[in-house]
């Protein structure tokens, strides 16, 4: 049951109607936001500190306190300069990574409804001031402390700040606790307490506020232990080595930290956080609302999307098109919400013998309804009316005005809604009960699922009457129609509880309603399935408008379907299956990940759906919109939410918010989870390849005669053009082509998975090679070897991050050759700048040291252009992908899962 239209349209003059705009903002600056202890900023220095505190940092700091003890000036310049801009480098990537967070949070923040100055308004939780009045609705989050002033059947789960996990029943008067949530009814209540004053507020004080790194990150950190682990072994190898040689141990201490830092990507958490939330931003601009950070990692494995229907797979703009009643069938013309269009009888206007029922049908549907008609603000604009609330209700408005009925609050004015038993999910019906203008007389109305409503113990008709309207209603929900019934009576005295008004009614007639498919559906569905992603579609309406929209997204084949009553005979499971919550409640269905359209599911069916996915490996991503989704929602890997249509709860409960309500959008979302982890792998081979490289030049140069390859300075500038300007970079590039066209990757994957490990490893033999070939024809050349091999190194480097590029000559990032210019520059201006050349120890070369040193780029770029498609396992392991290069032999594989 939706309260949206009570929300929107103004509010009959009385004592709730709230603030004016004027007052509401006064008390906003007086009291404050209502926030709960907000999160604290950090200062920057306690940033700075942090990034002054990492292990390879202090390592450094060392080697500057060891350089100045020896007197070696130059290297102790140049590694408190490197400290100095890795220590900005992070403080800054950190910056913007929590900047980019803060506006996720502050997008996805909870909305409220309330009053104001008669009128009803959705304002952000965050402007609610103590009295306000709010409008509560099925689904909606309680803003603030308050005091109930009215109540309709409401039910709120407060297990959030009791921990009693039964939802308790509210009446008049009695007491809210901001956050607790609405399962059912609807009520007004006063605001009382906001902000820190609210009970929610006073717990949120006692919570700690730290933000947990994600999985990724963590795996990361776990990854550079182990890393630093071999490096400092292998350094401690090229200190020995050294002091075998006779170098001075003080020379040989700097080189050896240096080595140590600058083979390890210690900036590798700064650019994961950075592309993470970077790629959460992106998915703003695409209508992907990202509310928890590792589900942009997450998105990248989804091998399952269970989807509901309506606003989903379709426009969620319904229409009727036809009315049945026991005198006979008409049908509706007119599309949209636009009042306008005819009442057709065969073909023809209907007459009076013919509309009268249909009228009485209509008039029950009116009455028993919380939906709106809004009509355009500029009618000559060309804009449309729109629905105000549920848009089942609002279609069963349009069509009533189509048969000259009075609009709504007309109705209601003439029969005033005295009480109700708002739908829900398990019932399927809703039932309001009206003063009928005559003493002591209550009008009786109700509508729902036909199942619900076609019931010898709702209604008082005939058997053979029922058995006819059930065959009606099976054979509109076979044409894709959503189906209501409707029925009406008069009682002598006031029913309580409400629910006991259901019973000895009359029939009034059935409803057809048609919620035509999104026309980028079918290509959506198929989208997912070239990229391995299995769609399964789950709904609560009728099996036969099930398969009806399935066949026409072609979700399932369009022939040897089998039919609900096949389902319902309990024959053998298959993908063009339609099978009922029923089926999944008795059991009769063996294997829940071989169907792909589930009808008449309540909440716990569909648990069940997404725990047998989870259970055979799956990593699932789930759509929903109601107060009842939330538990799926929660419990999927990725819990999608609609951000137009959704309830406050579904939204607060999903990682992914949709903004357009559209399905593709889903897919857009998942292909930029790939292309942020693909990134992510891309900088970790280069930046490993780096440092791979640069420890085996120190370990092989002294064998070829080459004493000290490096000099601390010189290994530390390397890193610090590679892995600063360039590192940042990367993770802006864009998806590689065919990356929706490979299978997801496994969850389980190790982030060096799919023949990386293989392909760094080699890439930096290669560079080695390049590098120590450069030196050693300088060094027979009678050239400055060491600038030689110092200007090879970089370069090589610099060609490999070209060379691992998705798209070579792509424009959409211009940032990553911008750097890798403006690094090749910074390395000329070691070369040819004399402070530098004096704190690095470098000498300028002429062109044919230049000559021999710019060798190394080519051979580092074809080097890594050859090796993105190497050792890439075959079969669905391939998933685990290149660095983001596509996968062309992978166009057809499919998903093991399907």
């Amino acid at each position: 049951m939706s309260a949206a239209a009570e929300r929107a349209l103004p509010s009959a003059p009385g004592p709730m109607d709230g603030l004016t705009e004027a007052e509401a903002a006064r008390r906003l600056a007086d009291t404050g936001r209502n926030e709960v202890a907000a999160r604290r900023p950090v200062p920057l220095r306690t940033r700075i500190l942090a990034q002054l505190r990492d292990p390879l940092i202090l390592v450094l700091l060392g080697a500057v306190v060891l350089t100045l003890a020896i007197r070696d000036h130059p290297d102790a310049i140049v590694i408190a300069l490197v400290v100095v801009v890795n220590t900005t480098v992070g403080v800054v990537q950190e910056i913007r990574a929590d900047n980019a967070v803060a506006a996720l949070s502050a997008l996805s923040a909870p909305h409220a409804h309330v009053r104001r100055g008669g009128a009803g308004r959705s304002v952000p939780a965050t402007e609610v001031v103590p009295g306000d009045v709010l409008v509560l609705g099925e689904g909606d989050i309680v803003a603030a402390d308050a005091e109930l002033a009215e109540a309709s059947a409401l039910l709120l789960d407060e297990s959030m700040l009791t921990g009693e996990s039964v939802p308790v029943d509210k009446a008049a008067g009695a007491a809210l606790s901001a956050g607790t949530v609405v399962v059912r009814g609807r009520g007004v209540a006063s605001v009382t307490a906001t902000g820190a004053a609210s009970a929610l507020g006073r717990i949120a004080a006692l919570l700690d506020d730290r933000r947990e790194p994600t999985p990724l990150q963590r795996r990361l950190a776990s990854l550079g232990r182990v890393l630093a682990a071999v490096t400092l072994a292998l350094c401690v190898l090229v200190f020995a080595l050294g002091l075998v040689r006779g170098l001075p141990p003080g020379t040989m201490a700097v080189t050896a930290i240096s080595l140590a830092v600058a083979a390890v990507p210690e900036s590798l958490p700064a650019v994961v956080t950075l592309a993470l939330a970077l790629g959460a931003r992106r998915m703003v601009a695409r209508h992907a609302l990202v509310r928890r950070l590792p589900a942009v990692e997450t998105l990248g494995s989804v091998s399952v999307l269970a989807t509901d229907k309506t606003g989903t797979l379709t426009e969620g703009r319904m229409v009727v098109e036809r009315i049945w009643t026991p005198a006979g069938a008409v049908e509706l013309t007119g599309m949209g919400y636009e009042p306008e269009g005819e009442v057709l009888a065969g073909g023809r206007p209907a007459d009076a013998p013919a509309l009268d029922p249909v009228r009485e049908l209509l008039t029950v549907t009116s009455l028993c309804n919380d939906a709106a008609l809004r009509p355009p603000d500029d009618p000559e604009s060309g804009a449309r009316w729109t629905a105000l609330g549920d848009p089942m209700e609002a279609a069963l408005l349009t069509a009533a005005a189509k048969a000259g009925l009075p609009g709504r609050p007309e109705l209601a004015a003439d029969r005033p809604r005295t009480a109700e038993a708002p739908f829900d999910s398990l019932r399927k019906r809703m039932t309001t009960l009206h003063t009928d203008g005559r003493p002591g007389r209550v009008l009786v109305c109700l509508k729902g699922a036909p199942e619900a409503v076609l019931d010898p113990a709702v209604l008082d008709e005939p058997p053979d009457a029922l058995e006819h309207a059930r065959q009606e209603a099976a054979r509109l929900a076979g044409h894709g129609y959503r189906v209501l019934a409707a029925a009406s009576g008069v009682r002598d005295d006031v029913p309580d509880p409400v629910t006991a008004a259901e019973s000895r009614l009359t029939l009034r007639g059935l409803v057809a309603l048609h919620d035509p498919p999104r026309a980028t559906a079918a290509t959506t569905l198929a989208d997912c399935r070239a990229a391995g992603i299995t769609p399964v579609l789950i709904t609560g309406d009728h099996p036969a408008t099930a398969r009806a929209i399935a066949v026409r997204v072609g979700l399932v084949p369009g022939t040897g379907v089998r039919t609900p009553a096949d389902s319902e005979e309990g024959g053998t499971g298959d993908g063009g299956r339609v099978v009922t919550g029923a089926d999944v409640a008795e059991g009769r269905v063996a294997d829940l990940t071989a169907v792909r359209v589930f009808a008449r599911t309540d909440p716990q069916q569909k648990l069940e759906i997404v725990e047998a996915w989870r259970t055979r490996g799956a990593v699932t991503a789930m759509t929903g919109d109601g107060v009842n989704d939330g538990p799926a929602l929660h419990r999927a890997d990725i819990g999608v939410a609609m951000g137009a249509r959704g309830t406050e709860v579904a939204r607060q409960a999903a990682d992914l918010v949709l903004t357009d309500d559209g399905l593709s959008t889903v897919v857009t979302a998942v292909e930029e989870g790939r292309r942020v982890y693909d990134n992510i792998r891309r900088f970790l081979v280069y930046g490993m390849a780096g440092g791979a490289a640069e420890i085996l030049v120190m370990l092989t140069g002294p064998f070829l005669g080459l004493p000290l390859p490096l000099r601390a300075g010189q290994i530390l500038w390397i890193n610090l053009l590679t892995h600063g300007l360039t590192g940042v970079a990367m993770g802006a590039e864009p998806a590689a082509p065919g990356t929706m066209r490979r299978p997801p990757r496994p969850p389980s994957q190790h982030i060096l998975g799919g023949g990386a490990w293989q392909r760094l490893l080699l890439l930096g033999v290669l560079v080695t090679a390049a590098s120590l070939g450069a030196a050693l024809a300088a060094r027979g050349l009678g050239l400055a070897w060491q600038s030689v091999l110092f200007t090879a190194l970089l370069a090589a480097q610099l060609g490999v991050v070209l060379g691992l590029r998705a798209r070579l000559l792509t424009r959409q990032n211009p940032f990553l050759p911008l750097a890798v210019l403006a690094s090749a520059l910074l390395g000329a201006a070691a070369l040819y700048v004399p402070f530098l050349r004096s704190v690095l120890e470098t000498e300028a070369l002429g062109a044919a040291g230049l000559g021999l040193a710019a060798l190394g780029a080519p051979v580092g770029f074809f080097a890594a252009r050859l090796l993105r498609t190497a050792f890439r396992p075959s079969g669905p392991e391939a998933a685990g992908a290149p660095e983001g290069s596509g996968d062309p032999a992978g166009r057809d594989r499919t998903s093991a899962l399907r």
